[in-house]
């Protein structure tokens, strides 16, 4: 049994024991955590601060959702209910209902014994470190005054949510609906029996796709496979675009923030490929800069400079892209997760904004998926990392790598970013494991792998293990 609390929020295995898994007490008393808060920052309102919810669709979301609201209405804010939902959708919901925050009931790509709650701000936003470190003090020490009977939130549901969300994408001015209907794809959906089930096909009706194709649509939340849309997990939309002759598959994760494209030969487009195809679309029609986080492909920063613009690197996280953003005014960015954030429709990942502008730049190109992904120059990146013993002093080892390549271009606002020619490596260690993550790219696999067991090889060095 697992237990993650973070400045994020909370996430954890369903079952177990209070304070070792996420138990209906652990939820209560984040919840109230959370009341506190948004209570705090509304005390001069006055109405009552609404917050809004929604889940995906793992098994344990609606046990969750029921507690997560009832905990909301017996501190007197009011409920915003969406129900089966997705992560974007429930961020617009926030601003467009004017709510004082928003809870997303969803363990993104964790397997379907896990889930979270994910907290939002009155921007529809992810909350800061700074309000993350509050909400965990107001949840430990769980100061709260329940609300008397008169003073009780209410609850009301908002079943036009994701009928709005596509709107607001089609109202996109690069999203060419025209285009994309007169391509006749062929599309092939898998949305990991969640929520993207029923958002992903709607989404596609919309912009005219005729053919549609549901592969694990049936938001039962029984994952057909690891739900991380990685290139291992996705055999089973990868044969079914061959076999169907589609022109490209979709793949989802089960809270529908991340993207990532099945070629019509049933190779992956790759999931760090996703935002640099979208970013390129983007700065083909409107100049403007880019970001994406350190442990992201150089092919963003590639696109966005052959683009006359300029390409700038944020912290690992979303909440540290988005702020780089805004500092920035960047018109396009994300993770290359398959995150995409489009700054005019909201600042957050949101998987149908991406595809809404990936089959326009597409469409338009008149090239086949593959082809399209030719044209972007080829990463690769090797993922590693380094367990930690208890007397290894991390922030001293990654001084002491960072002094070893004092010559090139080291960028150190999160871990050590060493910059060469053409290639990167990134060393940050994680905030939830004892552990060293060591990534580097390359232009060919077998260099990325041999540049990271460089590295590995100097952090053994410097700590002394040989």
């Amino acid at each position: 049994m697992t237990l993650i609390k973070s400045i994020s929020g909370i996430r954890g295995t369903i079952g177990g024991k209070p304070g070792e898994a996420l138990t209906p007490v652990d939820i209560v008393k984040f919840t109230a955590g959370y009341s506190e808060w948004i209570k705090k920052r509304s005390a001069k309102l006055k109405t009552k601060p609404a917050v809004v919810v929604g889940r995906d669709a793992r098994p344990s979301g609606l046990m969750v959702q029921q507690l997560v609201t009832s905990t909301l209405v017996s501190l007197g804010l009011d409920v915003i209910d969406l129900g089966l939902s997705t992560t974007p959708t429930v961020e617009m919901a926030v601003t467009h209902h004017k709510a004082r925050g928003g809870i997303i009931i969803t363990a993104s790509h964790n397997p379907r014994q896990w889930n979270a709650l994910k907290l939002l701000n009155e921007k529809g936003e992810f909350v800061s470190a700074a309000a993350g470190d509050e909400i965990l003090r107001f949840s430990e020490q769980l100061n709260v005054d329940f609300a008397e009977v008169n003073n009780l939130g209410t609850v009301t549901h908002d079943k036009d949510a994701l009928q709005r969300h596509m709107e607001y994408i089609l109202a996109l001015p690069l999203v060419d609906r025209i285009a994309i209907e007169n391509a006749g794809f062929t599309v092939v959906v898998d949305a990991v029996n969640s929520s993207g089930g029923i958002a992903v096909p709607a989404l596609l009706k919309e912009l005219g796709v005729k053919q549609i194709i549901p592969l694990n649509c049936e938001p039962d939340g029984n994952f057909a496979h690891n739900p991380e849309p990685l290139p291992e997990h996705l055999s089973g939309i990868s044969k079914e675009v061959k076999k169907k002759k589609a022109h490209l598959g979709i793949v989802v994760d089960p809270d529908v923030d991340r993207l990532a494209i099945v070629c019509e030969d049933g190779e992956m487009f790759g999931e760090e490929y996703t935002l640099v195809a979208v970013a390129d679309y983007v700065l083909q029609n409107k100049k403007g800069d880019t970001v994406s986080n350190l442990s992201s492909s150089r092919a963003l920063r590639d696109v966005t400079e052959l683009h006359g613009c300029r390409y700038y690197s944020s912290a690992v996280g979303e909440v540290n892209v988005v702020e780089k953003m805004k500092e920035a005014k960047a018109i396009i960015g994300g993770e290359g997760n398959g995150g995409i954030i489009v700054p005019e429709l909201h600042y957050g990942r949101d998987a149908l904004a991406g595809i809404a502008l990936f089959l326009s730049g597409l469409a338009k190109s008149g090239k086949s998926c593959s082809m399209y992904r030719a044209q972007f120059p080829d990463y690769f990146i090797s993922k590693n990392k380094i367990e930690l013993s208890p007397e290894m002093e991390v922030d001293t080892i990654l001084e002491k790598v960072k002094e070893r390549y004092g010559k090139f271009n080291i960028i150190t606002i999160d871990g050590v970013k060493i910059e060469f020619e053409k290639e990167w490596v990134h060393l940050r260690k994680s905030n939830t494991e004892p552990i060293i993550r060591i990534y580097a790219e390359s232009t060919s696999m077998t260099t990325a792998d041999n540049l990271a067991l460089k590295i590995m090889k100097d952090i053994r060095e410097v700590a002394g293990r040989h």
